[in-house]
Order: structure tokens, then C-alpha cells, then sequence
């Protein structure tokens, strides 16, 4: 199964549109950064000790950028999941240096305003990761219980 399908044009409400972000910018967006990342001295082993298929890697990073800032549904991936296989435990460590180098890239290439929705995007994207494979490691605690099943009607 392919976690990156065919393109497919921008939702008329996405983020990124009327800040003129387009799919070759996405691309663009991706493949600079991931070309830091790769040369990163932090997260450059990690990442190619993990990608086995850089192209196919691409694309699927692709798919998911474009889904977040054009709302094309194109990724159709897990990040957590993906994430939690790395041989590394990611930390705040790492992700810092991820959203660093991401700056870098988007004022590289990005408008101020474009840079800001992948920026918003990105940092929820790495609080969200490092949040839930914390939980999942079990060095941060659930933050909120579990939902209780509701009884319906009966005597009880």
C-alpha cells in the first residue's frame, strides 16, 4: 500500500493558498530540508539508518506536507508509528534541531507568510511526535484519563 497517492488539487479552504503555496513548493520545501537534515550531524545518521528509499521517502514527505498546508489528502500514512520504529529515541533534542533547520529552510525559500504555515504546521507536527513518544516510553504520564463508556437506559 502507498502512503502518498496521486496528486490531487487543493481544498478551496486550505491554509496555503492564499499565500500562494503550491505543490512546487512543497517539493521544494521538502527536498532543501530533508538535504539539511541528511547533512545534519544529529539527525542525519538517524535518518539514514531509517530510509531505505529516498525517492520513495520524498514523495511520501511530499504527500504529507502538501496535505497539511493544501488540505489534499493526499498522505495517507501514521507519523507516530513511523516515528516510533526509528532505532533512536527522538527527544525535545532532536526535534529542536528539526524545527531549526526547517526555519532555515523556509526563510530560504518562503515568503514571510508562507513560511508561517508551514511553521505552525511544523511545530505542531513536533510537539505532537515528541509528546506521544514520550507518553509511549513512559517518561511523560497520560495527560487526560481515559473515556468511560457510557451506560445507556436499564436499571443499573
Amino acid at each position: 500500500m502507498s502512503l502518498a497517492t496521486a496528486p490531487r488539487g487543493p481544498h478551496p479552504d486550505a491554509p496555503g493558498l492564499p499565500v500562494g503555496i503550491d505543490e512546487d513548493l512543497v517539493r521544494a520545501v521538502v527536498e532543501t530540508f530533508y538535504g539539511s537534515v541528511r547533512r545534519d550531524p544529529v539527525l542525519g545518521p538517524i535518518f539514514e539508518e531509517a530510509v531505505e528509499d529516498w525517492p520513495a521517502h520524498m514523495d511520501r514527505l511530499c504527500a504529507f506536507w502538501s496535505s497539511l498546508t493544501l488540505i489534499t489528502g493526499r498522505y495517507k500514512g501514521n507519523p507516530f508509528e513511523a516515528h516510533l520504529r526509528l532505532p533512536a529515541a527522538l527527544g525535545p533534542d532532536h526535534f529542536a534541531v528539526w524545527l531549526g533547520l526547517f526555519d532555515e529552510t523556509l526563510d530560504a525559500l518562503c515568503t514571510p507568510e508562507q513560511a508561517e504555515v508551514f511553521r505552525v504546521r511544523a511545530r505542531r507536527v513536533a510537539e505532537s511526535l515528541s509528546l506521544g513518544l514520550a507518553i509511549r516510553r513512559g517518561e511523560l504520564p497520560m495527560t487526560r484519563a481515559p473515556r468511560q463508556r457510557h451506560q445507556s437506559g436499564g436499571n443499573g
